[in-house]
C-alpha cells in the first residue's frame, strides 16, 4: 500500500461489478406476511413504536443492540423471500427466538459469487468484521450484523433496516452538511469499501443513517469506490480523529482484535491499521485513487 503526497492511502481500485446485496430500493421495505398475534417483531436499536404484529402490519418495538446480536445469532431464521437484485444469493428473513422476532438479511457463503479481487467465499465474513469496526469506532454506521449457521450453510445475518421512504437518496447522497454521511465517509476509507453506492445507504425515519453491503472491503490494495467524495481533502472533523483513536486502540484489544483475526487475513488487518494511522497522520479525507474510477458502477 502506498501513500500519496496529498495524505491520503493509494493504489488501484478493484473491476466493475454489480450490487453486492440489498441495492437500489431493495432494502426500502420489509414485505412481510401477517404473523400469529402475540409475536413481537422488533424494530432496529434507537427505533420506537409498539411491537405487536396487527392485520399483517409491524408495529416497532425497541430493540437494543445486545440483543439484536443475540437474536441473530441464535434465534430461528425463516426465509420469507429472496431479493432477486442482488448479484450475491440474499434472503429476506424472520428470525425468532423466545417470543420476539425481527426481519434480517441472511446471505450465506455458498451464494456468493467468485470476485477476480477478493477470496472467494470470504465477502460474508468481510461484512460482519465492518460491523465490527463501526461499533468499535462508535460510528453505528452499520446494522447489527453476525456470522452463524442457517439453512443454506454459513453466512452473515444483518439486521434488516426499513428506511425512510420521504427521502430522495440521491439528494441524501450529495449533502456536504450531514454528520451521519460524513462519519460513513471516513468508516468507508478505513474499511476500505470498494463499493458505496447510493442505494446502499439506509436512513431511518428516526433520523439515524446505516449502510449496508460491505462484503467487498478490508482489501490490502486501495480500493475506495464511493459516491461520497464531496470531502475529499477537506480535514477531518474532531469526532472523526476521535473515533480513529478509539479504533486505533481498539485494534490491540479484545473483542475487535479477535473479531478481526477470526474473519480477515493477518495482511488485511495490517493494512486496515496503516489506513487509520495515515488518517490520523494527515487528518484529511482521502482523495479518489489515480488512473481508476473511484465511483462505483452504476451508481445507484
Amino acid at each position: 500500500m502506498t501513500e500519496h503526497s496529498t495524505g491520503a492511502p493509494g493504489g488501484r481500485t478493484g473491476g466493475g461489478r454489480g450490487s453486492g446485496g440489498r441495492g437500489g430500493g431493495a432494502a426500502r421495505s420489509g414485505g412481510a406476511r401477517k404473523r400469529p398475534a402475540g409475536r413481537k417483531r422488533a424494530a432496529p436499536p434507537g427505533e420506537s413504536g409498539g411491537g405487536e404484529v396487527v392485520g399483517g402490519q409491524r408495529h416497532r418495538g425497541d430493540l437494543d443492540e445486545d440483543t439484536a446480536l443475540t437474536l441473530l445469532a441464535d434465534g430461528e431464521l425463516e426465509i420469507e423471500g429472496r431479493l432477486v437484485v442482488a448479484s450475491n444469493a440474499t434472503l429476506y428473513c424472520v428470525v425468532s427466538l423466545d417470543g420476539v422476532e425481527a426481519t434480517c438479511v441472511y446471505k450465506p457463503v455458498a451464494g456468493e459469487r467468485p470476485l477476480w479481487d477478493f477470496p472467494v467465499g470470504t465477502l460474508s465474513k468481510r461484512e460482519v468484521a465492518a460491523f465490527a469496526v463501526s461499533k468499535a469506532a462508535g460510528w453505528d454506521v452499520v446494522p447489527p450484523t453476525v456470522f452463524r449457521d442457517g439453512p443454506f450453510g454459513p453466512g452473515m445475518c444483518q439486521l434488516w433496516i426499513d428506511c425512510d421512504p420521504d427521502l430522495d437518496l440521491i439528494e441524501l447522497a450529495r449533502r456536504a452538511d450531514h454528520d451521519g454521511l460524513r462519519d460513513m465517509a471516513v468508516f468507508d476509507a478505513v474499511v476500505n469499501n470498494a463499493d458505496r453506492k447510493i442505494g446502499h445507504l439506509l436512513p431511518t425515519t428516526g433520523g439515524h443513517l446505516y449502510g449496508c453491503d460491505h462484503g467487498v472491503t478490508f482489501a490490502e490494495e486501495y480500493k475506495l469506490r464511493t459516491v461520497l467524495w464531496q470531502w475529499r481533502g477537506d480535514p477531518l472533523p474532531d469526532r472523526a480523529t476521535e473515533a480513529l483513536r478509539r479504533l486505533l486502540a481498539a485494534l490491540d484489544d479484545e473483542p475487535l482484535a479477535t473479531e478481526l483475526s477470526e474473519r480477515l487475513a493477518p495482511d488485511e488487518v495490517d493494512a486496515t491499521r496503516h489506513r487509520i494511522e495515515l488518517l490520523l497522520k494527515h487528518r484529511v479525507h482521502p482523495y479518489p485513487p489515480e488512473g481508476w474510477p473511484a465511483v462505483p458502477w452504476p451508481p445507484v
